[in-house]
């Protein structure tokens, strides 16, 4: 401990000092500040209440105007956010992760929240649904953006959107996936990866995957096992007029469809290692085929034309199945397609640091840009932990986040007022 909160101590206020510069007001700088200390605080709950007893104590009101009606933008803090995360784990090696995370609510007053699916409840609950962005590299990962769905029931209740003081510009109702494009438009020169990877809620979108193809990205998605496809070697008919009759309105394909399913029956499985875990070789068994994707115009039937090339691929789990869909070359091996699609799983363990570690889910406001405030600075809290993780010599037994931030948690439980030194004490309202 000793040897930590120096470390501690000193490397915060220089690592956070381009944040700082973000804020137009030395309160905002202040309060900003603090409030990342108490995420990274021993407090079990990171709502304000108990946050403030520990970093700010009778200041909780100071806090509260800070995250839900101090007026400070978060697209600033974000494309920085993006740039240090570059920084800590980006190049071609790593991979950029769409997914959502859920906070379980209940109620129906806070933002965005309703009856919905959670991918971590596994079922419809009462939550609120953010569309999040992850750089991950190695098994380590950092989330870059978080973005609130909202669904269709707020974005069609005006009163209840001007309630929650969600700004006119978002009340439109847009569909997670447009939600992930918006955010990756925003963020994708400040970040540097290979492959974009996202689960069959977003793969099984033909749009989605264009528009990732349209940007000239390489993406492995999730699809149904529904998902039709055509041989490599399909090609479009051209219309050719009949010597009698109506001439043709549609092109047509030389061969015929058929489901992911039933092509990937007919190939070849391997057992496939695509990592050593803590308890040994991470294996299972995959086939993949390289095929041209049913997912172009329609035809007079309405069955998509041949669109494009990519692979699919199969996981068989034993008592259920997985597809895929990747656009890598063709000359791709299935060891390489494994170990791409499979790295999708590191946004699982940066989701449960969000919440378990920084508090995400603790927020109990119900307004919009308190909600947004929240969530950005939960993301600079664990990307500081991420660096201390990555960056620091300690003689750390686990070198994962929880364990940092336990170490952190506890020279500011020893040292609060050391901290509180390093940033000058100022108003608490900014103007």
């Amino acid at each position: 401990m000793r040897h930590f909160f120096p470390h501690w101590s000193s490397h915060f206020p220089q690592w956070f000092q381009d944040f700082e510069t973000l804020y137009a007001y030395k309160a905002q700088r202040h309060w900003a500040a603090t409030y990342i200390q108490g995420l990274c605080s021993p407090a079990h709950r990171k709502s304000m209440q108990p946050l403030s007893e520990l970093v700010a104590p009778g200041k909780a009101d100071c806090i509260q105007h800070f995250i839900t009606d101090s007026q400070w933008k978060t697209e600033p803090l974000q494309r920085l956010l993006a740039k240090k995360a570059d920084q800590l784990l980006g190049g071609e090696r790593a991979v950029l992760i769409i997914d959502d995370t859920c906070l379980t609510k209940f109620g129906r007053h806070s933002v965005g929240v309703a009856r919905q699916y959670s991918g971590q409840v596994g079922k419809l609950t009462n939550c609120q649904c953010l569309v999040s962005l992850t750089l991950a590299r190695d098994e380590i990962s950092v989330p870059v953006a978080l973005r609130l769905f909202l669904p269709r029931e707020w974005t069609e209740d005006l009163e209840r959107c001007q309630k929650a003081k969600i700004p006119s510009a978002d009340q439109e109702f847009k569909p997670k996936w447009q939600l992930a494009l918006e955010e990756l438009d925003q963020l994708k020169d400040l970040l540097t990866f290979g492959v974009v990877l996202a689960d069959a809620a977003y793969g099984a979108n033909a749009q989605f995957r264009h528009e990732l193809t349209l940007r000239g990205l390489k993406w492995s998605v999730g699809v149904p096992r529904t998902q039709k496809v055509y041989p490599k070697e399909v090609e479009i008919l051209p219309l050719i007029a009949p010597a009698t009759g109506r001439p043709p309105k549609y092109p047509s394909a030389s061969h015929g469809r058929e489901t992911i399913e039933d092509v990937l029956a007919r190939e070849t499985w391997h057992h496939v290692v695509w990592r050593q875990g803590t308890k040994g070789p991470l294996m299972g068994r995959f086939a993949a085929c390289y095929v041209c994707l049913a997912d172009g115009q329609k035809n007079g039937y309405m069955c998509h034309l041949p669109g494009e090339r990519a692979w699919i691929v199969g996981e068989d789990r034993g008592s259920e199945k997985k597809y895929y869909v990747c656009n890598l070359p063709e000359f791709t091996s299935l060891q390489v397609l494994v170990e791409v699609l499979k790295k999708r799983w590191a946004c699982e363990l940066s989701h449960r640091e969000l919440k378990q570690e920084v508090g995400l889910s603790h927020f109990e406001g119900r307004f919009w840009y308190g909600l947004r405030h929240h969530a950005v600075l939960c993301i600079v809290a664990l990307l500081f932990l991420q660096t201390l993780r990555l960056k620091s010599d300690l003689d750390v037994p686990e070198q994962t986040v929880p364990a940092i931030r336990a170490l952190v948690a506890e020279a500011l439980k020893l040292h609060s007022s050391c901290f509180r030194c390093s940033v000058r004490q100022i108003g608490c309202r900014d103007p």
